[in-house]
């Protein structure tokens, strides 16, 4: 699985303003309702949930807050990249600013952990990192991931 198979350059976006966490994830359930059609209260529920379990900042400025769906077929992903990094309370205890939403279907087991596997191997890498945090553009910006 490639993360071109679930990150269209629509949902790239850089220089996003986010004060904090739960805001953030709120902003990014809303823009996920309309293009998986699920409701935004039910997105926002899940991402929470999840994070109640234990953050998902993995460290290094990156978080990778994920949820499942029973009436998803495949995975969806939405990418940011802050204009200012905040805290996403990671395991490094340092603030995040990139963001990669992770939407999955509950329906397949592997394709979950595929996915969320893809994303991780690509944003532990530091030379990825810079890569995207250079980025000029939003395309630029899928660009990197997708490589």
């Amino acid at each position: 699985m490639d993360i071109a198979d679930f990150l269209s350059p629509a949902d790239t976006l850089i220089d996003v303003r986010a004060s904090e966490k739960d805001k953030l994830l709120k902003e990014l359930a809303h823009r996920a309702a309309t293009k998986i059609q699920v409701p935004e209260p039910e997105i926002i529920a899940e991402l929470l949930k999840r994070e109640e379990l234990g953050s998902t900042g993995m460290g290094n400025g990156v978080a990778i807050p994920h949820a499942r769906f029973q009436s998803l077929k495949k995975p969806v992903g939405i990418v940011v990249r802050l204009k200012q990094p905040i805290n996403f309370k990671a395991i490094d205890e340092k603030p995040v600013d990139i963001v990669f939403v992770l939407l999955l279907p509950t329906a397949s087991e592997g394709e979950q952990l595929g996915a969320l596997a893809c994303v991780a191997r690509k944003l532990r890498e530091p030379g990825e990192l810079a890569k995207l945090r250079k980025a000029k553009t939003a395309s630029d910006l899928h660009a990197v991931l997708v490589a």
